[in-house]
């Protein structure tokens, strides 16, 4: 082979190497991305409880999505929302279950 043909082979392999980790990260991040567009926020930092207008819930500290909050069993239940009263009427529509330690002193 002459040292022309040698030099351009040399030149393809580097440009080559070089797309290959940026082709690799652009395909990852679109994954990435496709899973966030479908999926949505997981939810995973939650606030604090806060009570207000008679109730209690956490927010998603990514997206804003609220949660009702049990201050009896300290823990989270229903749907999330960005609108607490939707919330409201949910709890209102008695779809939740009382807690037992509420079930407990409503007994006595």
């Amino acid at each position: 082979m002459t040292e022309a043909v040698r030099q351009e082979r040399r030149e393809k392999a580097k440009k080559s190497s070089w797309w290959w980790p940026a082709g690799v990260l652009a395909s990852s991040m679109a994954g990435a991305a496709a899973v966030v567009a479908f999926r949505g926020c997981w939810h995973s930092k939650m606030s604090w409880p806060v009570g207000v207008q008679g109730c209690s819930y956490q927010v998603c500290l990514n997206c804003g999505a609220m949660r009702l909050f049990d201050e009896q069993t300290f823990s989270a239940y229903g749907p999330f929302r960005n609108d607490l009263n939707q919330l409201r009427a949910w709890q209102n529509s008695e779809h939740r279950e009382p807690s037992p330690e509420a079930m407990g002193s409503a007994r006595r």
